[in-house]
């Protein structure tokens, strides 16, 4: 079955999975299609909290090429890591009045917890604390903040700070533009062409410039470690012991938790949709990933970017076949040669109408989540509505999950089903009330 080396095919075990090397390298190399637009979006959204773009555009490659590195080598899995969607807007948005320093060092230590409940063992025990209906209610919650960050940063909704809202000027070519692009990449999401976020992202940049809305590239090529991408800008300079702080409680659990909930929710996605699930519906080796999760985030953090973790995107390259580490080390090597090429992808960063939409089409296949909650149960749907409406109508990501937390277990006492509360949960719940009780909502 395999066409790769002796050696190469026993490492990546491609004959027991039933794949070659040259299905793994294409699946990458549609993987990377896939999320490629992570290049242009984070360093854009970023920059909202003073981290200067072309560093931040180095840091963000980076960290794609030791996560995809190490899920390829150590977990030997087809998922590619980047910094999260959603996660890197918590950090830009939600953060308000705090330096970019302290928001890596939040970063940095909400990584290191993650990865100490790692090797704990943890994780696992946490999961189970958070009912299925809970976990949903976070990614719809945060996929309604993202599909609403894509509209008023591309100007379909306008508004100052960002609220009140109302339409924005639908007759300015940048709007009709922005709307235009994400109709398209839902266009070809429906008929599953790769790399459609990507491929319309381009296509609305490339109409938009045509328009009068964009400029050339100034160059094709640029050495990473040139003075405007200086990586020395930004690395290491993380404010770790200013979050280590009462006030940052709920900040480091917001961010542990949806990291967590993230990587949980898309490795058993793109686990089933590669068929790597076992007889009972789990990912043999669980821990590798999540190791490999937490370390990206600690890294992340240490080169100046956002939390990190597996991508949802990984899943077309295993529709392409992918079913090991080969995948996501090719990934990993068309990230590095990216590094070189960053001038080619900085036009888009200027444009707001081309990657807003992706913005908008993520937050909408996030909110396919509301389908799952159990609205049948007032116990799990009002922590579930309350989780959500929180989060969108205060532009709060922590306002809402740990209004959700905090109500979960009341409720269920309340409804005289408190033998269904988790120890964990219970536990997230106190912790969550203190984010209230101190009154550390903003």
């Amino acid at each position: 079955m395999s066409d790769a080396p002796g050696l190469l095919a026993r490492w990546f075990r491609l004959r027991d999975r039933k794949t070659t090397l040259r299905t793994e390298v294409l699946a990458g190399a549609t993987t990377f299609a896939a999320m490629a637009y992570i290049i242009v979006a984070n360093p854009a959204i970023l920059e909202h909290a003073g981290i200067p773009r072309g560093p931040s555009t180095v840091a963000t490659v980076l960290t794609c090429v030791f996560g995809c590195l190490l899920m390829g080598l150590y977990a030997n899995l087809p998922v590619a890591v980047a910094p999260y969607m959603g996660e890197n807007a918590f950090i830009a948005f939600a953060l308000v009045g705090i330096g970019w320093e302290k928001r890596l060092g939040s970063v940095f230590v909400a990584g290191a917890i993650f990865l100490v409940l790692t090797l704990l063992g943890l994780r696992t025990w946490l999961a189970r604390a958070i009912t299925p209906s809970m976990k949903h209610s976070f990614a719809a919650g945060i996929g309604l903040f993202l599909l609403f960050l894509g509209l008023w940063q591309t100007e379909i909704i306008v508004g100052s700070q960002p609220m009140p809202l109302k339409i924005g000027d639908l007759g300015e070519t940048k709007v009709l533009l922005a709307i235009g692009g994400f109709v398209f990449m839902m266009a070809l999401l429906y008929w599953r062409v790769p790399a459609a976020i990507l491929l319309g992202m381009v296509l609305t940049g490339t109409l938009g410039f045509a328009l009068g809305e964009g400029a050339v590239p100034e160059r094709i090529a640029a050495a990473p470690w040139s003075d405007e991408y200086d990586l020395g800008r930004i690395a290491g300079h993380l404010d770790i012991a200013g979050v280590l702080d009462i006030n940052f409680l709920p900040i480091l659990l917001t961010l542990v938790l949806i990291s967590f909930l993230d990587t949980l929710g898309t490795l058993l996605a793109v686990a089933a949709e590669g068929k790597l699930l076992d007889e009972d519906g789990n990912l043999p080796d669980m821990h590798q990933p999540m190791l490999v999760d937490s370390l990206s985030c600690v890294f992340g953090a240490v080169v100046g970017t956002s939390t990190s973790g597996a991508y949802i995107e990984s899943a077309t390259g295993i529709r392409e076949g992918g079913r090991t580490g080969l995948t996501a080390l090719t990934t990993a090597g068309l990230f590095l040669l990216a590094l070189f090429f960053i001038p080619l992808f900085q036009p888009l960063q200027e444009m707001r109408y081309a990657y807003g939409p992706a913005l908008i089409v993520v937050g909408f296949l996030m909110t396919a989540a509301f389908r799952k909650i159990d609205f049948d149960d007032v116990s799990e749907a009002v922590p579930a509505v309350a989780t959500v409406a929180l989060m969108v109508f205060t532009v709060n990501i922590a306002n809402g999950l740990t209004a959700g937390m905090a109500l979960h277990p009341i409720l269920k006492v309340l409804t005289g089903r408190w033998r269904d509360v988790h120890l964990g949960g219970a536990i997230l719940g106190v912790a969550c009330l203190g984010y209230f009780a101190f009154g550390l909502p903003h």
